[in-house]
């Protein structure tokens, strides 16, 4: 069966060749509005499985993994930026205080399904307008929700974090493996077919 990552995003493809799982990238066209009344973890949840369904519905042989990231500041939803003013709000009302981070993932075949979300809870140092705008100016924060990136220049204002760092960057790896393994994807095992593939190799030579 062929592993599907339904995103775009740089920072998950990087997470996911971590664990050395072969792989493909199928974008999911969805529409990606949702009710902001629910729950962080129910949008984030939702969300994944939407990005996911629409990609399995183009390869119905495959296991397909969504995902969906957001930040949340005392109950309201952070999304990316809509221009620079916009992410100069958005860091102005999270400086020097905590925000969570919730990140859902989807995983689904034709037959099975299993969603997740997990909560990090980020606190950033007090910042001042010029440190703001020196982070804006590398254009970084402008494709991130919350308008920042946590493995990048964004990690400078990060005091504290509590719960999965790779949650924050955008997908929590080590309980995507975990779940992963319920499918019959397995990090361990793909690296000691490799292993034992070039033992045999070697062998006959």
């Amino acid at each position: 069966m062929r592993l599907i990552l339904a995103s775009s995003s740089p920072r998950r493809k990087e997470l996911l060749e971590m664990i050395q799982l072969p792989f493909e990238i199928l974008v999911s066209d969805v529409d990606e509005s949702f009710d902001p009344n629910l729950p962080p973890k129910e949008i984030v949840q939702q969300l994944a499985f939407k990005k996911a369904k629409a990609v399995l519905a183009k390869a119905k042989d495959a296991c397909v993994i969504g995902a969906d990231t957001i930040v949340v500041y005392e109950g309201t939803i952070l999304g990316k930026p809509k221009d620079e003013n916009d992410a100069f709000r958005m860091l102005k009302m999270l400086a020097g205080a905590t925000h969570e981070v919730w990140t859902g993932v989807a995983i689904c075949t034709e037959t099975e399904q299993i969603t997740f979300a997990e909560q990090t809870k980020v606190t950033f140092w007090d910042l001042t307008d010029e440190e703001i705008w020196d982070y804006i100016a590398t254009k970084e924060p402008l494709d991130k929700a919350g308008a920042y990136g946590i493995q990048q220049f964004g990690s400078l204002f990060v005091r504290k974090i509590e719960g999965d760092y790779f949650s924050v960057v955008g997908l929590p790896i080590a309980k995507t493996a975990r779940e992963l393994k319920k499918f019959g994807f397995s990090p361990f095992s793909e690296k000691k077919v490799k292993i034992e593939e070039e033992h045999i190799c070697e062998n006959k030579h």
